[in-house]
């Protein structure tokens, strides 16, 4: 009798020319807040923190972001179940952006889904237009990566959001003139590639 091996369906390819999100991107480090269930009483919730490889203490820390992170973890567990990705960046880690001593910002990737506190939540697109839905409100202390552009895909929407940044600087902090490129997330294809301004060519592992 021959092997039964499981039949894998090959991918859909989601169309090119469909909506992207070019945001700047923060020269910081990776972040995580999880929040879900615990194995032993799926009715708590658990709190972790990781960077871009590990989970991370305050006793093992990177750059302090796990220290804020449980500082502030009665407010961030306001985000809800989920990997909540951003990147913690400012005083002392990599570009720095100008920010005082001390003063680390943490940004959330997902943009579509987050309000800024204080700030009115949008409608967000469904497939089923009956379906509505309505942004959440990010905690105090959150914010996000900024937005350069939201719209069909074009390659002049990508050239024109380096252009921007490189004349006139960091849309996360104004007045910091050597920001580090965007993030062009495509929506469709769910999946977001990188541009920098200087040396976008180089190999992976080479700073600009």
């Amino acid at each position: 009798m021959s092997e039964i091996i499981e039949f894998v369906e090959f991918p859909k390819i989601a169309r090119l020319s469909r909506p992207i999100i070019i945001t700047e991107k923060i020269d910081g480090t990776n972040g995580c807040i999880y929040i879900g269930p615990t194995t032993q009483d799926p009715a708590e919730q658990t709190f972790l923190v990781g960077s871009r490889t590990r989970w991370i203490t305050p006793e093992a820390d990177n750059f302090g972001f796990a220290a804020w992170a449980y500082s502030h973890k009665d407010e961030l567990m306001t985000l809800g179940p989920g990997r909540h990705f951003g990147e913690w960046w400012g005083s002392g880690i990599q570009r720095g952006y100008g920010l005082p001593k001390g003063e680390k910002r943490f940004g959330l990737f997902n943009v579509s889904r987050w309000c800024l506190f204080g700030q009115t939540p949008k409608s967000i697109p469904t497939q089923d237009p009956r379906v509505m839905k309505t942004q959440d409100i990010l905690p105090a202390r959150c914010g996000l990566v900024p937005i350069i552009y939201d719209g069909p895909f074009n390659m002049a929407a990508v050239d024109d959001a380096l252009s921007h940044l490189a004349q006139f600087g960091s849309l996360a902090a104004p007045g910091f003139m050597n920001p580090e490129g965007i993030v062009v997330f495509h929506v469709a294809g769910n999946v977001g590639f990188k541009k920098t301004i200087e040396k976008d060519d180089a190999p992976k592992g080479v700073r600009p």
